[in-house]
């Protein structure tokens, strides 16, 4: 799949730009377990993926810097100099961000060509943006030598986010996406952005993403509500981060709060010690409890976070009854995007062309199914 579309961007590069590329290929991710975790200074467990964001870079002597979407057939060309964001700029955001992120520190940059495409889902909660992002700071520290760090780069990535893109996102998608490695997850502690490395051996079942295709516009006025009530409780418990309470320390509080916001905090509680426990349960070899993680997860966000919406969980409570299914939930912000499933592999099939039906039958639209594999983070190729 990746073999394909790096081929392609090789080839747009130089019928574009008439010269020989370097090329980076940089992940999207999933996350297994910690939902809204990170920006509470808790812990995630995301993992890179084996779609991503192909990008062909190389030295301009033109005056300007240009970038061709390859997706969406669309050219950006600007000047290196006073770099500010598009009022309607979309994807040229992520990579101005990125550009005057690395400007910041100081750094002098020279004319460069781009072109990229992508095989990461829209609006699935893959994290192109971040792939993208990571794709370009990673491709122009290697065309201009510039010896950033990782750790640098991903900071330049997020920075891009928050003051091009307009959100504040926590680190996860750029590390997850930065720091992959095959076959394993990153239980990620978001404080110290330190992450451990498990390799998981899923035995005979696999992570399968079921795509609702909608994205409801509640999800960003809602995330932000959510993370003034968590800093807010924490303000109120005199401590940096619910990542540093317990359900005691809550329980203290418990008259001064309602009780929506009450349930919102027990969740980020809980969640993070469930990722502790799903790391456990990696060590011990335990899919089955991997599988009841994920569904305790689905019921904290839907039940106690409101973040869940009709057609995510259908599509989790519709594999409850499936003896074949260990475990599904939500992944990514809320409201819409995709649902993660822990399946037997030969169950695929059947259940592919099942829940496609009843999805359809139910909401009268389709689901889209893709699996994916934990991979590599972000590299030249």
């Amino acid at each position: 799949m990746n073999k394909k579309l790096i081929k392609e961007v090789k080839k747009s590069f130089k019928s574009h730009f008439k010269t020989k590329p370097l090329i980076v290929f940089s992940p999207g991710r999933i996350n297994l377990i910690g939902e809204h975790t990170d920006y509470n200074e808790g812990f995630v467990f995301p993992a890179a993926i084996n779609k991503g964001i192909a990008l062909a870079i190389q030295k301009s002597t033109s005056k300007k810097s240009k970038v061709f979407a390859i997706n969406k057939e669309e050219i950006h060309e600007f000047s290196l100099d006073k770099i500010q964001p598009l009022e309607n700029g979309g994807w040229q955001n992520y990579i101005l961000g990125v550009v005057a992120e690395i400007q910041k520190k100081g750094i002098v940059l020279d004319n460069f060509n781009i072109a990229f495409a992508g095989n990461i889902p829209g609006g699935a909660g893959m994290s192109s943006s971040a792939a993208l992002e990571n794709s370009v700071v990673f491709g122009l520290n290697s065309l201009f030598n510039l010896s950033l760090s990782k750790k640098e780069m991903i900071l330049i990535s997020q920075n891009a986010e928050h003051n091009f893109a307009g959100v504040k996102c926590g680190i996860m998608d750029q590390y997850a996406s930065m720091f992959g490695k095959k076959e394993s997850a990153l239980l990620l502690d978001c404080r110290t952005v330190t992450s451990k490395t498990f390799k998981i051996d899923f035995n005979n079942y696999k992570l399968l993403l079921i795509n609702t295709n909608v994205k409801h516009d509640l999800s960003e006025s809602a995330y932000n509500n959510r993370r003034e009530v968590c800093e807010k409780v924490s303000h109120l418990l005199k401590i940096d981060a619910l990542r540093d309470a317990t359900r005691n320390d809550l329980d203290k509080v418990k008259s001064d709060i309602s009780e929506e916001d009450y349930q919102k905090c027990l969740y980020i509680i809980q969640e993070n010690e469930r990722v502790q426990l799903f790391s456990e349960a990696i060590e011990e070899n335990n899919i089955v409890s991997l599988g009841e993680y994920l569904y305790k997860s689905h019921n904290g966000l839907s039940t106690k976070y409101n973040v869940s919406c009709k057609e995510l969980d259908f599509l989790v409570d519709s594999t409850r009854e499936n003896q074949k299914i260990l475990g599904a939930r939500m992944m990514g912000g809320g409201f819409g995007g995709c649902t993660i499933n822990l399946i037997l592999k030969s169950e695929v099939k059947n259940f592919k062309k099942d829940i496609s039906q009843k999805f359809q039958n139910k909401f009268n639209r389709a689901c889209s199914i893709y699996s994916v594999k934990l991979s590599k983070g972000t590299r030249k190729v």
